[in-house]
């Protein structure tokens, strides 16, 4: 446990992950920032109220004043102009690079000694402004992606093939959007590769939806977009840290040559402890896997430019 996390933007995805490390018991207080202070103070304390059921002790505070997060251990961004129905993760580009602009001028300022995760879409774009932004090593602000896509596609083939989710372990790196790079070689069944389990259709009808998968509860809420796993994803990445877990996960960090990548943040295999970003694993692609995650990495940069 750690003394304070701070999550900026108590919307769904921002409630939802502050109920999870409430419950994980991760911190023992727990700040949610919000342009709406109203808002933010109710949402702590609807959460704070289910402490008898769940057992924890963290202090819930709502809070429009982003110095609320002073000395925060974690920061976590989840503020931003949400997706609607038919808009793609780079339709709200600009706004949010404005609004994660001012946020990091508060975490420079009010926790310099922070772990940054960046949630707030386009993910990569803002998550390597941010460390363009702060200039902080590249171990400690990092973006929630991969994670959610893999448990997405590892939830898909659970449904496709009636297999025990708890065997099931996949991968999706690169961008987060229709570049993501699932790698069925590396996802396997009980250590078992899913290439060896499913035929291609199959497999390309997984890839596709894990793809689609936003979009896919987005046009099936129409008023919200997804917030309960990525809520789940993030508190993955939070509990790796808090706990030293040593975890190998798909996170968005920057690169240095890594994957023949410079400048760019992306989501790769890295190893996440009490250090942040430990280390990048390098994975042996093949001729096709290595032209999916430099594609995805050229719509990256594209986006990069823009800014």
């Amino acid at each position: 446990m750690v003394n304070k996390i701070s999550i900026v933007g108590a919307g769904r995805v921002g409630e939802s992950t502050a109920q999870m490390l409430a419950i994980q018991k991760l911190a023992q207080q727990i700040v949610l920032i919000d342009l709406d202070e109203q808002y933010a103070k109710g949402v702590a304390l609807d959460i704070q109220e289910t402490s008898s059921v769940y057992h924890f002790d963290a202090n819930l505070v709502g809070a429009s004043d982003i110095a609320n997060i002073q000395d925060s251990n974690i920061v976590i961004i989840t503020a931003g102009m949400p997706r609607k129905p038919g808009m793609d993760r780079a339709d709200v580009l600009a706004i949010n690079l404005k609004i994660i602009d001012e946020i990091m001028d508060g975490v420079i300022k009010y926790a310099p000694d922070a772990y940054v995760i960046v949630v707030s879409n386009p993910v990569d774009v803002l998550t390597y402004y941010a460390n363009q932004k702060a200039n902080w090593p590249r171990n400690r602000i990092m973006g929630q992606a991969g994670i959610l896509d893999s448990m997405r596609m590892s939830s898909f083939i659970a449904m496709e093939t009636d297999y025990s989710i708890n065997d099931i372990q996949a991968i999706v790196l690169g961008g987060h959007g229709d570049t993501m790079v699932p790698l069925p070689r590396f996802t396997t069944v009980s250590g078992i590769s899913i290439e060896h389990l499913l035929d291609k259709t199959t497999i390309d009808k997984i890839i596709q939806r894990t793809r689609d998968g936003g979009a896919e509860i987005l046009n099936l809420k129409q008023k919200s977009s997804a917030y309960d796993a990525p809520g789940a994803a993030v508190t993955i990445m939070v509990e790796a840290i808090v706990h030293n877990k040593r975890r190998l996960l798909p996170c968005i960090s920057m690169l240095e040559g890594e994957y023949k990548q410079n400048d760019i943040a992306i989501g790769v295999p890295v190893v996440l402890g009490k250090n942040g970003i430990e280390k990048i694993v390098e994975l042996d692609f093949n001729t096709e896997e290595q032209k999916a995650f430099d594609a995805s990495a050229q719509v990256i940069k594209g986006l990069i430019e823009e800014i």
